[in-house]
């Protein structure tokens, strides 16, 4: 037997359908605030993701070259493609230009629960103005989504990369050092990140305030010590979310996402009951068409991860409606088989999730077929029914049968799943 690659999934029918479900609901959520679906390629030029978070990367990718020898790496998140397709071909359109994706990511890594080589994400982009009206949008689409898809314990971290960067400038040190102190403080590495201050001479007390900062974590009025255009920014898009009502948000300033491209805002959310591993989103301000070769324009946008949070959903105990086809037509015998075919063709057309004995087993036994694949009603179709030109409808779950005129039968179960 060939088995399936490290890190990577078969997913059976009732998986698919729990994974389409959910997906339909964050999908319906997107077109709700006005943001249209675009896709990108799976692969790219290696350059593109390089050039976006450095040569580094390329240990994580599943890069190749092909057979005209150029460097292609499998994407590992869709941020830089979605910023290279509206550099190319989508930075006319009218704005704010507010699209969403969905679709599998790939990285080289060691595989555990809720992390795989092969994963799915689902993500959102909006690129117009600097306002904070642009981050409080990107924010309640996210807390939207989580929300729709039944998700009880979640909570959304605000901070703003521009107070500590600011902090940092204001203890001498320079832009490019600021980075790998800013990574540090991301993962509250502290004393590694306390290291780097002072070899670039920073003086105790301001490496005390700066990791003092980084655990300031409450509502609004935590920012009341703060001044300056980021910590008023923050005030506007914590106003702008109330305004909305989602109420699962706070000021956290340790949260960096230690990554260059992002300028201003940032964001995680958490699932409380995935442990360790809890974060499922993390997005913010980002500026990165002009790497890409376009003009300078603000970008802010997320992504879900798709596994994650619907193993967050499990372990809360909720679960997607469970398939079943609406009807599964049965004939009693081979001279009713045509009968049948006609019915069940006729049932399809009229939107109904209908299904027809291809087995020829008898009565019983497709009872009992019927009963495993969680069929809710099954139609009969024989001698006796035909005779007064109807179909017996027997409800699985109760055992109660109903004769039906044929002309009928369709009208009938549709209002029966209501």
């Amino acid at each position: 037997m060939i088995q399936r690659p490290r890190g990577t999934r078969d997913f059976g029918p009732d998986e698919m359908e729990r994974r389409r479900y959910f997906e339909f609901i964050m999908r319906e959520q997107c077109h709700r605030f006005g943001f249209r679906e675009i896709a990108t390629p799976i692969f790219e030029h290696t350059e593109l993701f390089t050039t976006k978070s450095g040569p580094g990367i390329v240990e994580e990718l599943y890069s190749f070259k092909d057979k005209g020898d150029r460097d292609i790496a499998l994407r590992p998140e869709l941020t830089a493609s979605v910023v290279r397709f509206f550099v190319n071909e989508l930075a006319t359109l009218p704005r704010p230009l507010k699209v969403f994706y969905f679709g599998q990511m790939f990285r080289y890594e060691r595989p555990q629960s809720g992390r795989y080589r092969e994963f799915f994400q689902f993500g959102a982009e909006l690129f117009g103005n600097p306002l904070p009206e642009s981050d409080a949008e990107i924010i309640g689409l996210a807390c939207s989504m989580l929300e729709r898809t039944g998700l009880q314990e979640y909570q959304v971290r605000i901070g703003h990369i521009g107070i500590l960067r600011g902090k940092l400038t204001d203890a001498g040190i320079a832009p490019e050092a600021a980075q790998p102190i800013l990574q540090k403080l991301d993962k509250k590495a502290y004393p590694e990140a306390e290291e780097l201050m002072r070899a670039a001479g920073v003086d105790a007390e301001h490496m005390q305030e700066i990791v003092r900062i980084t655990g300031t974590i409450g509502g609004a009025e935590v920012l009341d010590g703060f001044e300056g255009e980021a910590a008023q920014h923050l005030r506007q898009v914590i106003s702008i979310l109330a305004s909305y009502g989602y109420t699962k948000v706070k000021i956290d300033l340790g949260v960096v996402r230690g990554l260059a491209y992002y300028t201003g805002m940032v964001f995680e959310a958490d699932a409380p009951k995935l442990g360790a591993e809890k974060q499922i989103c993390g997005g913010g301000s980002y500026s990165l068409s002009e790497l890409f070769g376009g003009e300078k324009v603000f970008s802010t946008g997320f992504a879900i991860g798709f596994d994650r949070t619907l193993l967050a959903i499990e372990k809360e105990g909720s679960m997607a409606p469970a398939f079943g086809l609406d009807a599964y037509v049965v004939a009693t015998s081979d001279a009713m088989r045509p009968t049948a075919f006609q019915v069940v063709a006729e049932l399809r057309r009229s939107g109904l999730m209908a299904d027809v004995d291809l087995m020829r087993r008898s009565l019983g036994k497709n009872f009992k077929y019927a009963d495993a694949v969680h069929v809710r009603r099954v139609v009969i179709i024989g001698e006796k029914e035909m005779e007064q030109g109807s179909a017996t409808i027997r409800d699985m779950a109760t055992g109660q049968q109903t004769l039906v005129p044929l002309e009928e039968l369709a009208r009938a179960l549709l209002k029966m799943r209501e």
